[in-house]
C-alpha cells in the first residue's frame, strides 16, 4: 500500500489550466483498481492518494503521467506502507 503526497510547488497557479487532465488521471487510477481514496491536503497544501495492488516500479510510472507532476504544478512523494492490521472492513489491506 502507498500514500502519495503531491504538495504544490511555486506552479500552483498553473493549477487550473491542467485540472481536467488531472482529474482524467485521478479517474483512471480509479478505473484501474489502483487508487482506493484521493482527496486534499490541507489547508491547500496539494493532494495525496492511496494507492494498492501496483509495485513501487509501476505507481512511480502512473505518478510521471498526472500532468501536475508533468507540470511541475506538485512535487510528488511516495511513501510504502507495509499494513500489519486494520479494522476489519480494510483488511484486504493488509499483507498475507
Amino acid at each position: 500500500m502507498y500514500v502519495v503526497l503531491l504538495k504544490f510547488s511555486e506552479n500552483k497557479s498553473k493549477a487550473p489550466e491542467f485540472m481536467d487532465g488531472h482529474n482524467q488521471w485521478i479517474k483512471r487510477g480509479f478505473d484501474d483498481g489502483v487508487f482506493l481514496l484521493v482527496g486534499s491536503l490541507q489547508p491547500g497544501l496539494g493532494g495525496s492518494v492511496i494507492a494498492h495492488n501496483v509495485s513501487a516500479t509501476d505507481l512511480q510510472k502512473i505518478v510521471n503521467e498526472d500532468p501536475f507532476v508533468v507540470e511541475n504544478i506538485v512535487n510528488a512523494e511516495i511513501l510504502e506502507i507495509d499494513p500489519k492490521k486494520a479494522d476489519p472492513r480494510l483488511q484486504f489491506l493488509v499483507s498475507q
